[in-house]
């Protein structure tokens, strides 16, 4: 039984796990942030544009 704690407290891959899947969260959140300020962007330069055909 003590052998059996030992290994559970040295296992690391769970840990390695969430360490993944942050890093994922910040790359999305990321992405999400310049794909908004892109698409602001895009859409006041279509506006820009309409007014200038119109």
């Amino acid at each position: 039984m003590k052998n059996v704690f030992k290994r559970f407290a040295s296992d690391e891959s769970g840990a390695t796990a969430i360490e993944y899947g942050l890093i994922a969260a910040l790359i999305a959140v990321v992405i999400i942030a310049g794909v908004s300020q892109l698409g602001t962007k895009l859409n006041a330069k279509f506006i820009a544009i309409s007014n200038n055909l119109n």
